[in-house]
């Protein structure tokens, strides 16, 4: 069976560069093991990998792992980190990167667009630029320095993607206020914080009605939605017991988690198995987070098989093949 992976990563040394010019809260740094990495108010949340950077030794890795097609993203701090100037190169240094991948292989590499949100004149002409180009999709942080994606300021950003119809991961990063939660230590951004981040987005766009706004986006909520779906529950307890929940919709969150998708980024196979039972295994897609050190791509292809073969079906290629225009 194909397999397409839709939550794998790849950055570029012009961008890496950038941030080491024009990071101001993010800075190049030491990291565990004596390498470099991406530091956050000097906490360091993430670590570059040599496959990072390179699109042969990806290819390999892919065939070890019989994983026939991926679509690559940049990962956080995404091009969020600078003035207009800044903001916009770093995107389409990294957009041309991907669109260069995709062109020297077209039967494995796909990419989904970065946009300077901070501006959306420019994030607006961006997505038109390289959707022109061959973006099959957008990827977003699940806050835009510290702002809320349902923040109005970002509203043309949007009914552009919308217009596209175009699938957006979700992909978290340091969530405001790390360091009151003492995110530093233990590096809890990585294993907490940004399941944290994930699920306060997703909480906030079901309570604001944010779907309705927007019905043709697709939205995928990494690493198996976070805490999504253990919460769930208690999002559609709160939402019939509290008024403040009830503002802007009348949907009950569970609703509108059948309105979103998911990667199968997680790393217990109980996990995956509720997120299925949740969400529906016509809306989870296979993800690795490669090449990420914590991201595992034969480990979460193994528990994807682990399914019922139905199920592992559809979770391998084909809800990928249904949102994405990947044109295979």
């Amino acid at each position: 069976m194909t397999i397409i992976d839709v939550h794998t990563h790849m950055l570029n040394r012009e961008w890496f560069e950038m941030i080491r010019k024009h990071g101001k809260r993010y800075e190049i740094g030491p990291a565990a093991g004596g390498v470099e990495g991406i530091l956050f108010d000097k906490a360091p949340f993430m670590t570059p990998m040599p496959g990072h950077f390179d699109y042969d030794y990806r290819i390999e890795q892919m065939d070890k792992a019989d994983v026939d097609v991926a679509v690559v993203s940049l990962t956080c701090p995404n091009v969020y980190f600078g003035s207009q100037e800044v903001s916009l190169k770093a995107a389409q240094i990294v957009n041309d990167d991907m669109s260069e991948a995709q062109s020297r292989f077209p039967d494995r590499i796909r990419w989904m667009t970065s946009l300077p949100w901070e501006y959306p004149e420019l994030a607006v002409a961006e997505l038109e630029r390289t959707v022109k180009n061959g973006a099959v999709a957008v990827m977003v942080l699940a806050n835009i320095n510290g702002r809320s994606l349902t923040d109005p300021v970002f509203a043309p950003v949007w009914q552009a993607i919308d217009d596209h119809a175009l699938p957006v991961l979700v992909h978290p990063t340091v969530p405001p206020g790390a360091a009151e939660m003492d995110l530093v230590n233990f590096n809890l951004t990585a294993s907490v914080g940004f399941m944290f981040d994930t699920s306060l987005a997703f909480a906030r766009i079901f309570y604001d009605g944010f779907l309705d706004r927007y019905p043709n986006l697709k939205l995928i909520a990494s690493h198996a939605g976070g805490a999504l779906p253990y919460l769930v529950g208690r999002l559609d307890q709160c939402f019939d017991n509290m008024g403040a929940c009830k503002v802007k919709t009348r949907t009950r969150p569970s609703a509108y988690m059948r309105r979103i998708y998911f990667d199968s980024v997680t790393y217990r196979t109980e996990a995956l198995e509720m997120c299925v039972r949740v969400a529906g295994a016509d809306r989870v897609m296979y993800g690795s987070d490669y090449p990420h050190n914590i991201g595992d791509m034969k480990g979460c292809r193994d528990r994807v098989d682990a399914l019922p073969a139905e199920q592992a079906r559809a979770v391998r290629s084909e809800n990928a093949l249904r949102i994405f225009n990947l044109g295979l």
